[in-house]
C-alpha cells in the first residue's frame, strides 16, 4: 500500500495536469451528514488521519490538515512521519482555511474540490475571500477517485417505509404542505439534498449513513412533479409501491447532475444553501434564479405530531428504564470484576438492543471514566481506554433507534469516593438541567432567550462549559436536528427559531475540568403550550427521560430549595413511569434511587 506522502505526491500531479493550484479536502459526504461512510472518506485517504472532523488543503508546496481541539493529540501522532503539518483550529495564530489561502494564494490562481462535498454557503463564502484574487474554481472532478484504486462501494442498504399509521401523515400530504411552501415563496421547483428531510417527506428509511437511518437521495419537486433521485439496489417492492401511491417518480441516484442540468425550469429554484452542494447549487443558479432558504421541510420535520410524539414518549420510557438498570449495574459491580470503557459500552449496547423495536445506536456510545470525561465527545479505542474501578465519575453519553423514536440521554455518576469540587460541580450541573426543564416561557423565545437559565447555576460560581445546552433531534431520523437549538452566544450566521409545541430538545449542560473529570446530566424534553391569557401565549417542557441522578454525587448544600423540590419532583415522576420495568432487589434499588432528599 502507498504511504501518504505517495498518495500526496501522485494527487499533485494531477493538480498539475488539471491546473489545480490549491485543492481542499473537506470529511464529508454529498449530504453534509454528520458521519460518513468509507467511500466518502477520502481525506483519511489522503492524510492518514482518521478522526472524524478536519479538513486537508494541499498545494505544490504544502499540505495542511486543519482539525479542532477533540483531535490535536490524534491528528499529531497519525501525521507524524508524514509531511502533512497540523493547524490546530482555533488556536491563537493559527489562520482559518480561508485566511490561509487568501494568504498563499496567487491572482489568478485555481483552487480545487470535489463540488459534491463542499457546502454552497461555503463555497460562496471562500468565493468572496478569494474575490481580490481573482481566483476560479474547478468543482466537478473527485481528483482522488483516480489514485483510490481500491476505494469501498458506495454504501447502499434496503430502504423500508414508517407507515402513515406510525408517521401520523403520507408522504403525499406532506407533499402538499411543501408546495403550499414553495407557492408562498415564489418558488416553482424545489431542490433537496439533506437526507433527513427527504427521509421524513417520504416516510422511507435506509441504513446509508452510520447511525443515521437515511438513504443517499436527492429530491426535485415542482407544482406537479416529486423525483426521488436513489439507487436502484436500494429500492424494495414495499418502497417502490408506496412512492408509486403517492405520486413519486424515481430516478438513479447517478442521474442528478444531467438531470439539473437539462430539465426544464419554468421559475425559481429553491436550495437551501447551508445544506446542498456547491455543484448541485450553481448548476440550478446558472439556469435560473435561486431562492436560498432553509428547506420547508426543516421546520415541519422538527415539530413532532402527535403520532409521533406518543410513539417517541413510550421509547423514551422504555430506553430510560434500560439505561437505569444498566447505571445501577456498573454502581454494583465496578471494581469488583474487571471492566473498561469499551466493555461496558458494550454491555449498555447489548442492554438496548434487547428492546423491541430497535434498529440502530443512533450514535457510537460515549464511555467515559475520570478525566477522559473532560473531553466532551471523547471515544475510547481498544488502544486507548481506561480500566474502570470503584472511584471517581463515570460519564455515559447514549442513545437508540427504534421503529419509533430516536433517543439520547447522558447521565454521570459516581462509582465511589469523589472530591469536594466533584460534588460542587456535578450539583450545580444537575441543578442547571432541571431548571431548564421547568422553566416557562413566552411564545417568541427562541434558544439564545432561553440558554442563561440552565447557566445560571454555573456563572453564579464562575464556571461554564463550552457547547451549547441543546439540539433537536429527530424521528427515527438524525439524533442532532435542527433548526432548533439552546444556545447563548451571538452568531450571525446562526438562524434563531422559535420553539412551537411538538419541538423536542436536549438539556445537556456539564462542567470539564481537564486531567479530572467531566460532568454531563442531559434528558429530552418536549416542548408543549401551557396557559394562554391576555400575555399571551406561555409555553414549557416536559422531560421524555426518566432516569435517576445519581444523589450521591450530590451535596444539597449547594442547592436552592427550589432545586431540592425539582429533583425530588422528577424522582417521583421517574419511579412512577419506569417501575413497571423492575422488580425483586432492582425495584429496591429503584426505590432508593428515587427516594426524596
Amino acid at each position: 500500500m502507498s504511504t501518504v506522502n505517495e498518495r500526496i505526491s501522485q494527487l499533485r500531479e494531477i493538480m498539475k495536469r488539471e491546473q489545480i493550484d490549491f485543492y481542499v479536502v473537506p470529511t464529508a459526504d454529498f449530504h453534509s451528514s454528520e458521519y460518513v461512510s468509507d467511500y466518502f472518506k477520502v481525506r483519511k485517504f489522503l492524510s492518514g488521519f482518521t478522526g472524524s472532523a478536519g479538513t486537508l488543503v494541499i498545494s505544490q508546496k504544502e499540505a495542511g490538515l486543519w482539525t479542532d481541539g477533540r483531535y490535536f493529540v490524534q491528528a499529531a501522532k497519525q501525521i507524524a512521519d508524514t509531511e502533512v503539518v497540523l493547524y490546530k483550529m482555533g488556536e491563537e495564530g493559527v489562520p482559518t482555511i480561508e485566511d490561509y489561502l487568501a494568504k498563499e494564494i496567487s491572482e489568478n490562481q485555481t483552487v480545487g474540490f470535489d463540488g459534491r462535498t463542499i457546502t454552497a454557503s461555503f463555497g460562496d463564502t471562500l468565493a468572496e475571500k478569494l474575490k481580490e484574487k481573482k481566483v476560479r474554481f474547478a468543482y466537478e472532478k473527485d481528483l482522488a477517485d483516480e489514485i483510490w484504486t481500491d476505494r469501498p462501494a458506495l454504501p447502499c442498504t434496503k430502504t423500508w417505509v414508517v407507515s402513515d399509521e406510525m408517521s401520523g401523515q403520507s408522504a403525499a400530504e406532506k407533499l402538499i404542505r411543501v408546495r403550499a411552501e414553495m407557492k408562498k415563496n415564489g418558488a416553482a421547483h424545489l431542490l433537496m439534498s439533506k437526507l433527513d428531510d427527504i427521509m421524513w417527506l417520504y416516510n422511507i428509511r435506509a441504513n446509508d449513513v452510520t447511525c443515521n437511518p437515511v438513504a443517499l437521495s436527492y429530491t426535485f419537486i415542482s407544482e406537479n412533479e416529486a423525483v426521488l433521485f436513489i439507487q436502484r439496489d436500494a429500492l424494495t417492492a414495499e418502497v417502490e409501491a408506496y412512492l408509486e401511491k403517492n405520486q413519486v417518480t424515481c430516478k438513479d441516484y447517478s442521474e442528478i447532475v444531467d438531470f439539473v442540468k437539462t430539465t426544464p425550469l419554468s421559475g425559481k429554484v429553491w436550495c437551501a444553501g447551508r445544506d446542498i452542494n456547491y455543484l448541485l447549487y450553481h448548476l440550478a443558479k446558472n439556469r435560473t434564479e435561486v431562492i436560498d432558504l432553509d428547506n420547508p421541510t426543516t421546520i415541519m420535520k422538527a415539530v413532532k405530531n402527535q403520532t409521533e410524539m406518543e410513539s417517541i414518549r413510550k421509547y423514551y420510557i422504555e430506553d430510560s428504564a434500560v439505561l437505569t438498570k444498566f447505571l445501577f449495574w456498573m454502581k454494583k459491580h465496578a471494581g469488583k470484576e474487571p471492566m473498561d470503557e469499551i466493555s461496558v459500552a458494550e454491555k449498555l449496547d447489548k442492554m438496548r438492543s434487547e428492546i423491541d423495536g430497535f434498529l440502530d445506536l443512533s450514535f457510537e456510545t460515549i464511555s467515559a471514566y475520570k478525566a477522559n470525561a473532560a473531553m466532551a465527545h471523547y471515544s475510547a479505542t481498544p488502544e486507548e481506554k481506561s480500566d474502570i474501578t470503584n472511584d471517581g465519575l463515570y460519564l455515559v453519553d447514549s442513545g437508540a433507534q427504534y421503529k419509533g423514536a430516536t433517543t439520547d440521554v447522558t447521565r454521570t455518576i459516581a462509582l465511589g469516593d469523589i472530591t469536594e469540587e466533584m460534588k460542587l460541580h456535578f450539583t450545580k450541573v444537575v441543578c442547571s438541567m432541571l431548571r431548564m426543564a421547568d422553566t416557562k416561557f413566552l411564545y417568541g423565545c427562541t434558544g439564545r432567550n432561553l440558554d442563561i437559565i440552565a447557566r445560571e447555576p454555573l456563572w453564579e460560581c464562575a464556571l461554564d462549559y463550552k457547547h451549547g445546552t441543546g439540539h433537536g433531534i429527530g424521528f427515527i431520523l438524525n439524533v442532532h436536528e435542527g433548526p432548533q437549538s439552546l444556545r447563548w452566544q451571538y452568531n450571525e450566521k446562526m438562524k434563531e427559531t422559535l420553539f412551537e409545541e411538538g419541538m423536542i430538545v436536549s438539556d445537556e449542560p456539564g462542567m470539564y475540568i481537564a486531567g479530572s473529570h467531566g460532568i454531563r446530566i442531559e434528558n429530552i424534553l418536549e416542548t408543549v403550550n401551557e396557559q394562554k391569557n391576555e400575555f399571551g401565549q406561555f409555553m414549557g417542557f416536559r422531560h421524555l427521560t426518566y432516569v435517576p441522578i445519581d444523589t450521591d454525587a450530590i451535596d444539597i448544600k449547594y442547592m436552592e430549595a427550589s432545586d431540592i423540590e425539582k429533583l425530588n419532583r422528577y424522582h417521583a415522576a421517574v419511579y412512577e413511569k419506569i417501575s413497571p420495568f423492575f422488580e425483586g432487589e432492582e425495584l429496591e434499588i429503584l426505590k432508593n434511587a428515587t427516594k426524596a432528599i
